[in-house]
């Protein structure tokens, strides 16, 4: 039985090692067409849209989708999947709205947009909103990650969350935005290739076959899309997690840069347009995949002969479990290959985002505005390795908090991105939306939601005496009201304030649009 194991980690060991080093090696080939500024963060705005379209996929489709999505379904039911289910009409208004006006201004950073509208101020407050996200999004990938690399290899998980960070920081930093891409687009592929594996074995392994499958989970309401209530603003239910996902995947098509640089990527408009489609309309399928991947375990555990041991204490721990000690030799480093590239697919994008954040909003904007090509080229590779070391560190730590705390992995980044994600979005609806509103009622707006986010965020499980301070509201919807409180006294304020009578009319996006 020893022998087994060591044959099982051997071989598997092997295929995961092939992959680094061929995901290196794209890196280090690309590294000669990533010398320049424009080269390193747009690829010369040259790349087809089905390369752009997978990419976006593979932003979407991290660990967080790989173990969290099996996870939720494992240990609850469907619920998660109306996120999914928002992504069409959030693509259909960033395609008609939003990609032209970041196609037309032609902007590297986002965030350029906001300067202009409100002042530098709204620039570095949603690039701080942006990083922070950024930050808790690469904590929960390499957190997720490191949970099954760490039974197959034996080490510990804070040790392979370092591993991990240094690889996905060495080529990026080598390769730029044309390496995050290409590389995402293989690792989308193996991704999806060792999802099936996984299904079909699965389904074919149980005693009764799909049928039982089937039957046992229908049976326990694992197919549920959760409560269709509409008036309970405390439980994920289908609406709760609904308004959610529209807010967040306006967000991340609206403001997010690790979009907005992939729409300039692309070779034209219609080409960024198919882009968004693409990555959009196919994260559906494939997170059905992962959510009846968490189902089937949960009937396959409920049959098999041996069940879970007592080491297996959270849903986010079944799939790796599976992984490790049911997936023939082979079949198991394929799989574990595949969660190492979507735990990269979303790194990669997001230290580069972030570099080209630190560049052109901090550095360019406030400290060498004349800064030269090769500096620019320099720094942008300093800064992905400096925010490869910080997210690595954000990977510790978030792996302090689910173990000490006990928090569910997708909830807490829900919780994190809905948070940090007001700053982003607000600021950018009340500037693209509406031309009369002021600087002057968008910091005022600003302001009201951070206070009313600090509150929602900690007057939770207060003494007796003060329950009448506290906010019941579901914690994924508390981004959403910030937004919220951040329109409507942007507005208002617009109002006693309102901007000067002879200032220009804004970019908005009723502004005229040009065809490309």
């Amino acid at each position: 039985m020893l022998l087994a194991d060591a044959m099982l980690r051997t071989v598997d060991l092997i295929v995961l090692g092939a992959y680094v080093l061929l995901v290196v090696g794209l890196g280090v080939y690309l590294m000669r067409k990533s010398g320049s500024v424009e080269a390193f963060t747009l690829a010369g705005r040259s790349l087809p849209g089905w390369a752009v379209g997978l990419s976006i996929l593979g932003t979407y489709l991290s660990s967080i989708s790989f173990l969290a999505l099996p996870g939720k379904a494992y240990g609850g039911n469907w619920n998660a999947f109306v996120f999914s289910l928002t992504l069409p009409p959030a693509a259909w208004i960033a395609i008609k709205l939003f990609l032209p006006l970041y196609r037309r201004a032609g902007l590297i950073s986002a965030y350029q947009y906001l300067e202009e509208r409100f002042g530098p101020w709204a620039r570095v407050y949603a690039g701080a909103s942006f990083i922070l996200i950024q930050l808790g999004r690469i904590g929960a990938i390499l957190y997720l990650v490191a949970l099954v690399l760490s039974p197959l290899t034996g080490l510990n998980v804070p040790l392979i969350i370092i591993i991990t960070g240094i690889v996905v920081t060495l080529y990026t930093t080598m390769g730029g935005i044309e390496a995050v891409i290409w590389t995402d687009v293989l690792q989308v592929i193996i991704l999806m290739a060792g999802a099936l594996i996984a299904t079909i074995i699965l389904l074919f392994d149980i005693p009764g076959g799909p049928a039982q499958t089937f039957d046992l989970a229908w049976t326990a309401g694992k197919f549920s899309l959760g409560s269709w209530s509409v008036t309970d603003w405390v439980a994920p239910t289908v609406l709760v997690v609904f308004i959610y996902g529209m807010n967040e995947n306006l967000k991340n098509f609206g403001i997010d840069q690790n979009y907005i640089q992939r729409y300039n990527t692309a070779k034209s408009k219609r080409a960024a347009a198919r882009s968004v489609w693409l990555g959009a309309l196919t994260y559906i399928p494939v997170s059905a995949v992962f959510l009846f991947i968490g189902t089937a375990l949960y009937a396959y555990y409920q049959t098999a002969h041996d069940p879970l041991p007592l080491t297996v204490t959270k849903p986010d721990e079944v799939f790796p479990h599976f992984i490790v000690t049911k997936l023939p030799v082979g079949v198991a480093g394929l799989v574990i290959a595949a969660l190492f590239a979507a735990a990269m697919s979303s790194v990669d994008s997001s230290l580069n985002c972030v570099a080209t954040i630190c560049l052109e909003d901090v550095y360019k904007r406030f400290i060498n505005p004349d800064a030269d090509d090769a500096r620019g080229l320099s720094l942008l590779r300093w800064f992905t390795i400096g925010w490869g070391v910080l997210g690595t560190a954000a990977g510790l730590l978030f792996f302090a908090l689910v173990t000490v705390l006990k928090h569910d992995a997708l909830d807490l980044w829900w919780t994190i991105a809905g948070i940090f994600g007001a700053g982003m979005l607000g600021p950018f609806l009340l500037g693209a939306f509406l031309q009369r509103v002021s600087n002057k009622g968008a910091i005022a707006g600003v302001i009201a939601s951070l206070v009313y986010i600090a509150w929602a965020t900690l007057a939770r499980d207060l003494p007796q005496h003060m329950q009448w301070l506290e906010c019941n509201l579901n914690k994924l919807l508390i981004g959403v009201a910030g937004a919220g409180v951040l329109l409507v006294v942007g507005i208002l304020a617009s109002v006693i304030w309102p901007p000067p009578k002879d200032r220009p009319a804004p970019l908005t996006i009723w502004s005229h649009r040009q065809e490309e």
